[in-house]
């Protein structure tokens, strides 16, 4: 080797020793690799490696806060579903019934390779590939539909009883389904009630002039989703929007991405603050006395979608993250009245770093947000319900169900949002009675069954009276007094 490729040789591997020591100062990550190499030649049992390194994460991260993980294997897989809003599978929605005990459709995704196949809600998934499903967990049920695009899974299926004659309350035969996977896209913007194509009708079943929009989470095309359901609404309500009324509903939206609920809050708002975040130096800077300004202050573009169309954002105790983001944003600014109970109280951001060997996902809590009107959001373990935290209802506005009504509302929107049975032409139909367009529980108006939907109707329409007794037409972005926008 010539004496100049030697030098250079030697200088690299000096410069990765220096940066090896300078990233590991005090040695800890040579005494974890010496702990592991000494129970790997040791222990009594052999151990594999990769469960003890994960093992020696979990507990790294137990000593963080509650959000923050080391992230693998299903977990990861789930993950990077929620957050792309696809995933390589068949498409199925699946429960786990019981008496008897059974893997249930709850509705099939549509455009899916299960739609396609005509498997629908009700029916039971009796076998993947010939592996009986009786005894698997519905977890290992969704993992076995899940997989590459492109590649083939069988599945047995029986037609639930509730789709046949009533004369008949017997379940027909099983088939067998042959179906391709292919990436699957999931919804995160849903309607009150589903057309007999699949999509969407956005109107409030039985509330003239009323729309409403539920995010279930916020992933990469949550706002380009929403874009479209508020220019239908729109269009929709031609120029009778300011007698209109928007319910935007994040009950049990967990969150998701920032920048996605950023976008959704830039939907409705044509200037002004919608979040800021500011992550460890500022808060450093903050304890040594320092108000620091945020890290970085996210602020509205002009132009809105729907301007002038009253809004309502329903929320409750699982409303969280994201979807806190947008609740606290639109009620600082004045753009939405906010209906329900008091949110879950997670103001944290957490950034997604994948290791370099692609083993894994870092998640780790890397700033915190606050709201425009600089009222703190996030709860920690030692505050009780009396400390501010997490976003609240108006005055007036505050409405918790009970259980008995939640459990209602939960099996009455299973039936509205079911994707409606799409039958495929080599599907033998005699003697088999097709579900109905419409179900007799659509009967039931969405007023009569969740209190809450109501009480964010009729809030809107109080709120638009009163207006109109104090000749006050609109309170627009106005974030009234005692609101601080930075």
């Amino acid at each position: 080797m010539p004496k100049r490729n030697l030098f250079v040789l030697l200088m690299m591997v000096v410069v990765a020793g220096v940066a090896w020591l300078a990233r590991d100062r005090d040695g800890h990550g040579r005494r974890f690799a010496e702990v592991l190499g000494t129970i790997d030649r040791a222990y009594l049992e052999p151990v594999d490696q990769q469960r003890l390194f994960n093992a020696a994460m979990e507990g790294v991260f137990s000593r963080l806060d509650e959000h923050s993980a080391f992230v693998v294997g299903d977990r990861r897989d789930r993950l990077e579903s929620l957050l792309d809003q696809e995933f390589g599978g068949v498409g199925l929605e699946l429960a786990e019934s019981e008496s008897p005990r059974a893997i249930t459709v709850v509705s099939p995704v549509a455009g899916s390779p299960a739609w396609h196949a005509g498997i629908a809600a009700g029916d039971r998934i009796l076998a993947i590939d010939g592996m009986p499903t009786g005894q698997m967990a519905l977890e290992n049920v969704l993992r076995s539909l899940r997989g590459r695009p492109g590649t083939p899974v069988s599945l047995s299926i029986a037609t639930s009883s509730a789709v046949m004659p009533s004369a008949e309350a017997t379940t027909m035969p099983a088939r067998d389904v042959d179906l391709v996977r292919e990436i699957v896209k999931t919804e995160s913007v849903l309607g009150d009630r589903r057309r007999q194509d699949g999509s969407w009708d956005w109107s409030i079943e039985g509330e003239p002039t009323a729309a409403i929009v539920r995010i279930t989470s916020f992933g990469e095309r949550t706002a380009e989703e929403l874009g479209r359901a508020l220019e239908a609404i729109r269009e929709q309500m031609g120029d009778d929007v300011a007698n209109g009324m928007l319910i935007v509903d994040l009950r049990g939206n967990a969150g998701g991405l920032l920048s996605s609920a950023v976008e959704v809050c830039d939907l409705f708002l044509d200037d002004g603050v919608i979040v800021s975040t500011r992550g460890r130096g500022v808060r450093d800077a903050g304890a040594a006395g320092d108000d620091a300004a945020a890290v970085d202050v996210r602020r509205a573009s002009r132009g809105t979608v729907c301007p002038g169309l009253p809004v309502a954002v329903v929320i409750d105790g699982l409303t969280a993250s994201a979807a806190e983001v947008v609740a606290a944003c639109l009620q600082d600014h004045g753009r939405a009245t906010v209906v329900g109970s008091r949110s879950f109280g997670k103001g944290t951001v957490q950034s997604i770093m994948p290791l370099s060997d692609g083993s894994g996902l870092v998640k780790l809590t890397t700033s915190e947000y606050v709201r425009p009107s600089r009222v703190n959001i996030h709860r920690r373990s030692d505050d009780d319900t009396s400390t501010p935290w997490g976003v609240s209802p108006d005055r007036g506005c505050e409405i918790t169900p009970t259980g008995r009504q939640l459990d209602t509302v939960q099996a009455w929107r299973q039936i509205r949002d079911a994707v409606p049975t799409k039958l495929p032409t080599n599907m033998p139909t005699k003697g088999m009675a097709l579900r109905p367009a419409e179900s007799p529980s659509h009967a039931t108006l969405p007023r009569h069954v969740d209190p809450v939907l109501a009480k964010a109707v009729d809030a809107i329409r109080s709120g638009r009276s009163a207006s109109a007794l104090d000749g006050v037409v609109d309170r627009g972005l106005d974030p009234g007094p005692g609101v601080a926008i930075p």
